[in-house]
């Protein structure tokens, strides 16, 4: 129903009646009407034109409809004349207001440029990894400069956010696979007695790394692929291949798994890639970071955030046999999941910063997932990938004997966790450096230990003369002190 603004001479009445229902009251203008509701003044009609003060003799209806409604038209505001020194005023302003925003523009993009991308941005130059063209005689070089380029751009909101790191995850996607493992343990059996053997399958994820002439070599955490009877890599292209422990480092959680050339298909070994490495040495508090990994199992995903803190000590403890070890972390608050382990944590430039390892989980705690970087994981990664078994009369010999220092005995006596010296061979290479009965070993060849085991497992790569840091604790008048011996191995024999 159109609504209509005045009836008759009262400006207060129903202003929403239809005309036919106004028409009913038509009245003449008269004297009376137009001084209604205590006006002292005529009121004038909008829409009618007045000659005289006399309202009754005098209206003349501009409209329709016997002269007393019309409907409500907006009036026309008169122009201003804002005169030639407010447009010159105006036009200075808005002069102004373009040149800052040009050269904040300008600022900006200059700093994309230069900083996000790493270029001129009058020269920059895209370049993508190439599948298959690796080469693991130059492991060493590789693996410390990378073994491609991967750059992609991102898109940056207006106050500098990352919003798009997709360019960056297309180009550095396919050198991450999803790993699979089938692990077979026991446990007592309430009812029937005896041991219960059950299988169980784990998932994580992987960096591609290098290759030789026979093998495929992928980077993941060591609590990854520990105790598993069989290992399965995924690719990108959703094509799966059988793979194998080929080394690992439990200290530093980290382990590199093979795959035989032979088994994977040509068309995916077209389309695997390389990831490239890159500083975490120089990495600041607050710069952004991506995530890709095998989350849940459910496929390679991605999570930004940025680098929340560098250098965090995080202590973790091995759920197989219960044994803690320290490290140095990179923490983020980039999504780490479950199935994350093993996975990319990269720059804006598409480099590997940090291999995924854990996350804090605790219900009041969020955004804390940790990375071991790529500083302290380079040189373990490339002795996982080309050290062999050294066997017969070059085996190393250390000439000690020790007791492993567990978590319980170290919690109970206040002692570093390692191997406790329980004695020392006369003549031997231990004892020309200087060890001690009593001293506890905690570091063999710049790696954290803590049992006999994995020292002998160090040392089987080890050829006898070589010379290596060991790393002991000593009580000094009732507190231990560090010191860090070089040691000359001997043979076993």
């Amino acid at each position: 129903m159109e609504g209509y603004e005045g009836w008759g001479g009262y400006p207060n009445q129903n202003q929403n009646q239809t005309p036919e229902d106004q028409t009913s009251h038509t009245q003449t203008p008269d004297t009376a009407d137009y001084y209604s509701y205590g006006q002292t003044e005529p009121y004038r009609q909008p829409g009618y034109a007045y000659t005289d003060a006399d309202p009754a003799a005098n209206a003349t209806d501009t409209g329709s409809c016997d002269g007393m409604y019309r409907p409500y038209e907006e009036p026309v505001k008169p122009k201003k004349n804002r005169g030639f020194g407010k447009k010159l005023v105006r036009c200075a302003a808005l002069g102004l207001t373009f040149g800052a925003v040009a050269a904040v523009s300008f600022a900006g993009t200059t700093h994309f440029f230069g900083n996000v991308i790493g270029g001129d941005a009058e020269s920059v130059e895209e370049e993508t990894l190439s599948g298959g063209n690796l080469n693991i005689a130059e492991t060493t070089e590789a693996v410390d400069s990378g073994f491609g380029q991967t750059e992609g751009s991102t898109k940056l909101s207006a106050d500098g956010a990352v919003t798009d790191v997709s360019d960056i995850v297309d180009q550095v996607m396919p050198s991450i696979v999803s790993i699979t493992t089938i692990a077979r343990t026991q446990v007592p059996s309430f009812f029937f007695g005896g041991m219960q053997e059950y299988e169980s399958e784990g998932c994580g994820s992987g960096i591609i790394i290098s290759q030789d002439e026979e093998c495929l070599y992928i980077a993941t955490n060591n609590h990854v692929v520990e105790g598993a009877e069989t290992l399965t890599v995924l690719f990108e292209d959703d094509s799966t291949v059988s793979a194998q422990v080929k080394g690992t480092d439990p200290s530093s959680d980290l382990a590199v798994v093979s795959v035989a050339l032979d088994d994977i298909e040509a068309d995916t070994r077209e389309e695997i890639r390389t990831a490239t490495f890159g500083d975490s040495g120089n990495l600041k508090v607050g710069q952004t970071a991506i995530a890709i990994g095998n989350a849940l199992g459910y496929g390679q995903s991605v999570t930004t955030g940025v680098i929340s803190a560098i250098d965090r000590e995080v202590t973790v403890t091995n759920e197989m046999d219960g044994s803690a070890s320290t490290n140095e972390l990179l923490q983020t608050d980039a999504a780490i999941n479950p199935g994350n382990s093993g996975g990319a944590l990269l720059n804006l430039n598409g480099e590997v910063i940090g291999i995924n390892s854990v996350k804090y989980a605790e219900t009041s705690v969020e955004g804390m997932g940790y990375a071991i970087p790529v500083e302290t994981a380079i040189p373990i990664i490339r002795q996982l990938i080309t050290r062999e078994v050294v066997e017969g009369a070059k085996s190393a010999y250390l000439g000690i004997s020790g007791v492993d220092v567990t978590q319980a005995v170290s919690d109970t006596y206040q002692m570093p966790q390692g191997v406790y010296v329980a004695q020392v061979v006369e003549g031997s290479g231990a004892a020309n450096a200087g060890i001690m009965q009593g001293d506890i070993i905690t570091r063999f060849d710049g790696r954290n230990i803590k049992s006999s085991e994995e020292m002998e497992d160090l040392m089987q790569y080890i050829s006898s003369g070589e010379t290596v840091e060991v790393t002991i604790q000593r009580a000094v008048n009732g507190e231990y002190v560090e010191q860090t011996l070089e040691v000359t191995l001997g043979s076993k024999k």
